[in-house]
Formats: structure tokens, sequence, C-alpha cells
């Protein structure tokens, strides 16, 4: 961030769940214990169509072993698609500590913040109706909703929520989860948006309205109101409507209130508990991140939505190039940019992928596309455990596109 966080590192570790790439601080540490991760036998996984080549990429497999075998990663899955359009799965480790079930290519998995660029681009497709203006106040859309110690609502605007430079506070701080956080104490427990945003707001502001930038998962569900006041309808079904369906993304949904398992075929999810013990959370509820990270979804899909959305073909050209008008991001979290809902990364072969990633516990997500149709997406199925870890995930993206 750009200044210290006057909250110290459990604010810090705590607000980068559910972040873009962002390591939970606060988790690294509780790593898994001896002997859970070692279960996990890293085994290479290439599923070959009429459009994938039947060879793995071997470079890049031996990048997703290296995150079992050095990070403890339980498993690993990626899809790639190269400039020729040609789609690849591969894997690593296992899908099932308990039975060592093999980790389904291309399995359904949580795709935590990658839901804020799906809430996103419902809001752009708004302001192309002329439904929503991004330099509004929040009070014009979600009136008396936005009230705090020092908090204007007529200040802040519906840029400032999907840019991340709102200052209001990230509502995951105001949830008692000690530290380091228990998610399994509320893995059972249904959030409706606005008990989210009354956390958030308790805390008063952090700073005044575009002062500075600082990720905050509040934003997308004041965000996810605001498509849901002005459309009269809920936001899973503006999401499903409006892009899913449109893009044939038949293995991505918005959980259902109270849903708590996957539908599809899916990799078990792992969490540490405060003691450091690897243990499932693949059922989870995960309306503790709404409009901000409680989708469900799998690496081909988020690559056909990201290729799709960058190619113009959800949102129009001039709310496009609003997303693709980033500010910089401070140096702890990957990527050079944010925009509104899209973050931009140079690589190292010099072009600049878009995307976004996801965390929750469970699965931990990073990805891009960049403009000659190379995507890619590498899911891990725990929480990144470490600032090496991170760098070794987004390595791995790096050399999938490269």
């Amino acid at each position: 961030m750009t200044t210290p966080d006057h909250r110290g590192p459990r604010r810090r570790a705590l607000a980068a769940l559910l972040a873009a790439g962002a390591v939970v601080g606060g988790l690294a540490g509780t790593a898994p214990a001896a002997g859970a991760a070692g279960r996990a036998e890293p085994g290479p996984t290439a599923v070959a169509s009429p459009t994938r080549p039947a060879a793995p990429d071997r470079e890049l497999q031996v990048a997703l072993d290296g995150l079992v075998a050095d990070h403890g990663f339980p498993g690993v899955l990626a899809t790639v698609v190269d400039a020729r359009g040609r789609e690849r799965d591969d894997t690593a480790g296992v899908g099932d500590l308990a039975t060592g079930r093999r980790v389904p290519p291309d399995g359904q998995v949580r795709i935590g913040s990658n839901t804020k660029t799906f809430t996103a681009s419902v809001v752009l497709q708004l302001v192309a109706e002329g439904k929503v203006a991004l330099d509004e106040p929040v009070e014009t859309y979600l009136p008396g909703v936005v009230r705090g110690e020092g908090i204007d609502a007529t200040a802040i605007t519906v840029r400032n929520l999907l840019q991340h430079t709102s200052g209001l506070a990230e509502y995951l701080l105001g949830m008692d989860l000690g530290s380091p956080p228990d998610f399994f104490s509320i893995r059972d427990r249904y959030w409706q948006p606005r008990d989210l945003v009354d956390l958030s707001l308790a805390q008063g502001a952090d700073f005044q309205p575009g002062e500075r930038w600082a990720y905050n998962n509040t934003n997308y569900v004041l965000a996810g109101l605001i498509v849901e006041r002005v459309t009269g309808r809920p936001l899973a079904e503006q999401v499903t409507e409006r892009i899913i369906e449109p893009l044939g993304l038949h293995d991505t949904y918005v959980p259902l209130p109270g849903e708590r398992d996957l539908r599809g075929r899916y990799p078990q999810g792992y969490h540490p508990r405060p003691d450091g013990t690897l243990d499932d959370i693949t059922r989870l509820d995960p309306s503790m991140g709404g409009a901000a990270g409680d989708m469900v979804s799998t690496p081909s899909d988020l690559n056909r939505f990201f290729a799709a959305l960058v190619a113009g073909e959800v949102v129009p050209a001039a709310q496009l190039e609003q997303m693709q008008t980033t500010v910089p991001m401070p140096p702890e979290y990957p990527g050079d940019g944010y925009g509104l809902g899209l973050i931009s990364t140079e690589l190292s072969c010099g072009v600049v992928a878009w995307g976004h990633g996801g965390d929750i516990p469970g699965y931990s997500s990073r990805g891009g596309v960049v403009a000659d149709g190379r995507a890619a997406t590498i899911v891990t199925t725990s929480l990144v455990p470490s600032m090496e870890a991170l760098a070794a995930a987004e390595q791995a993206v790096d050399t999938a596109l490269c």
C-alpha cells in the first residue's frame, strides 16, 4: 500500500484474503503440517482433444510439480491456451489427500476475487446502458446505506469502489477470527451483503476517497448492491444472464443462498487450522465473499471469460477502455496496475497480461490473457502460504504464457 497501514500486520493479512494475488500474510507460518502435503505425489495429466496437443509442456509441468513438492500445495490444476487456440489441461499433486485421488483436469474450484471482474463487468454494462455513472456518488444509488465515522457517501464514487480508492475499511477485519484467522469457525455461516457492509462501516473510514489505493472487498459488495438497486433484480441473476449464459460458461455459476457444496468434478480444497494442521474446507458457505468472491468456475471457463472481456465481447469499447485504465499497485501485490476489476501485468516476454486472480479458503487462482489469444489459469488447492510460494505461482503463469 502507498502508506503504512496503521492497524498493523494482522489487518493487512486479513485484508488480503480474496484479493487478487494477495498473500494472506496472517496465514504464512501456518503451512501444512508435516506429512500432510507430503502425501501429494506429483503426477502430470494432459488431456488431448482435437484442439489440445497430446504432449504436455515440460517446463510448465516442472513448475506445477514444484508448487506441490517445494511449497506444500496439495494439488494444482492449469488450463493453457496458445496463440493458435490450442487448449491443454495439466495437473500436479492429488485432488484428495485422504484417498490419493488425482486432480480432475479442468475441475470446478472456488474462484475468489476473480468474481470481482464479473461484478465490475455487469456494472460497466449498466454504465453503457446509461443506468449507472462511474463518477456519480454511491449515495445516489444506495441512499442512506453508507454511513460511519469519517465516511461521506457523497464523496465516494462508483469508480472509487471498482478501483479500490474508496477509503472504506475491509469488512473481514470486523470478523472476530483470531490470529491466525480461523476460517473454519465461520465456514457454515451465511452472510447477507448488508452484514458484510456493516462490518466495514463500524470501523469508520481508513482514508479519504481517492487519496490512495487499498485493496478492499467491501468495495465490491457495495458494487453488487448497486447492481441490485438499479436493476431491481438479484446480482446472481444479472451475472448469469449478462455474462455466464451469453459466453457459454457451462461450469461457472454463482452459488445459491446457503449452497455449500460444489456441483461438478472438483479437487478438494484445503486450509490450515489455527494449529497449522491442513484440513479439508471444500464444503464452505461462500457468502463471506459475496459479490467480491463467491463464484465457482473452472480454469478453462476463466480463460474464456477474460479472453472475451479483453476482446470486447463483454462490455462496449468505451467501457473496456475504462476498465483497462489503471492506477499503480503497491509492490506487495502481484501485478503492475489496477483498473476497474482488471489487473495488468507485464510478463517476462514483454507483453501485458490482463486478469485478476483470487483467493478464498481452499483455493487460490492466478492467470491472465494476452492480446494474441494466449491464456492461462493456474489454481492451487490451498491458499498461498508464503511470499516464495506466491512468486512461484506467478512464475508458473509467466511460464505458461511466455
